[in-house]
């Protein structure tokens, strides 16, 4: 166990490096950090955690580099707001997020699109073995951590807190609430007991379960919009879309063929998402905190747009948003879509 909790405190340092832009390139044709793209280079965003499986596929076994014409570079982000920064600021050109901070993004302005889904689910509410939190009831006067203010996890555990009839800190409630808590800094906190709870992305909700005895308070199906909400999303800007039309179509086809093997080789992808959090870490997650966690998310191309609008909408609710949201031309899966009718 102290193994394992010494290798996700390193990978808490790594992400936060690679957040911060810090760093040099490294083998699996990553890098965590890098200026602008040009001259045909296309950076890529995305997470090491498991549902973020489509896009460490296609990174790992070299899809985007077969299909796109052009240097493909990958780097890896600890939340979503430092990957929207990158995003703003053109250090990554598209890549997989959370749909929360993608959604703030474009309701403030944005330029954002959603070309695709890549993951369902993967949200799990877990709390402390002795937190005394066995239900959403006992959340009054505790705390919870989740890795980002306003992001996905947390609207969906907020939004249930709200229907129990309790607020967070934010809007003077009874409930505390931690934000831009890396997931794998999570493990730590509830070692120390710094946390009562967490609205924890997959496979991190399930290793605190599995290896640190924690509490499951809501499976990842009951949690809100857990089914269809998706919690990870493909996304590039418009701009890139206009001025790399051919690039983008390249990336969807790889991104298509990352998630048929994720759905038809479990066994496999779960390895090689092991590999690259070794990489990271020189530490392995246990094989069976894998296996459990997979099941607790669905690797999927197919974008429920009427879910991504109710979630917003939650957000709104949750004073997250100062005005009614609009999703209208946040989502164009028709580049995808096209691609699926050929095949």
């Amino acid at each position: 166990m102290k193994k394992i909790l010494s290798g996700l405190a390193l990978t808490a340092s790594i992400l936060v490096v690679s957040a911060c832009g810090a760093g040099e390139e490294n083998s699996g044709n990553e890098t965590t950090g890098s200026s602008e793209s040009g001259g045909g280079e296309v950076n890529i965003g995305y997470f090491p955690n498991l549902d973020h499986a489509a896009g460490i596929i296609g990174k790992e076994k070299g899809y985007f580099s077969d299909e796109i014409d052009g240097e493909v570079e990958f780097l890896n982000y600890p939340n979503g707001n430092d990957f929207i920064d990158a995003l703003d600021t053109g250090v990554i050109d598209l890549g997989y997020v959370g749909p929360g901070p993608a959604i703030n993004y474009y309701l403030s302005g944005g330029d954002v699109v959603v070309i695709g889904a890549a993951a369902n689910g993967a949200t799990l509410i877990v709390s402390r073995e002795d937190s005394g939190i066995h239900s959403l009831e006992d959340f009054p006067g505790k705390s919870f951590c989740t890795p980002g203010n306003g992001c996905t996890h947390n609207v969906q555990l907020e939004i249930m807190l709200q229907e129990k009839g309790m607020k967070t800190n934010r809007r003077n409630g009874e409930v505390e609430h931690q934000s831009r808590v890396n997931p794998a800094s999570m493990v730590a906190m509830f070692e120390q007991g710094q946390i009562d709870a967490a609205a924890a992305p997959e496979p991190w909700g399930t290793l605190l379960v599995e290896e640190h005895n924690a509490n499951v308070v809501t499976e990842w199906n009951e949690v809100f919009l857990g089914e269809e909400l998706a919690s990870v999303v493909l996304v590039t800007t418009q701009e890139f879309i206009d001025e790399n039309p051919e690039q983008v179509e390249q990336a969807l086809r790889a991104h298509n063929r990352s998630v048929e093997f994720a759905q038809n080789n479990e066994e496999d992808t779960l390895e090689t998402v092991n590999d690259l959090i070794y990489g990271l870490t020189q530490t392995r997650l246990p094989e069976h905190v894998l296996e459990k966690a997979w099941q607790r998310m669905e690797v999927t191309t197919e974008t429920h747009a009427d879910a991504l609008q109710e979630w917003a909408n939650a957000s709104y609710e949750l004073e997250f948003m100062d005005e009614d949201p609009d999703l209208d031309g946040f989502v164009d899966t028709s580049i995808l879509d096209k691609i699926l009718e050929e095949e």
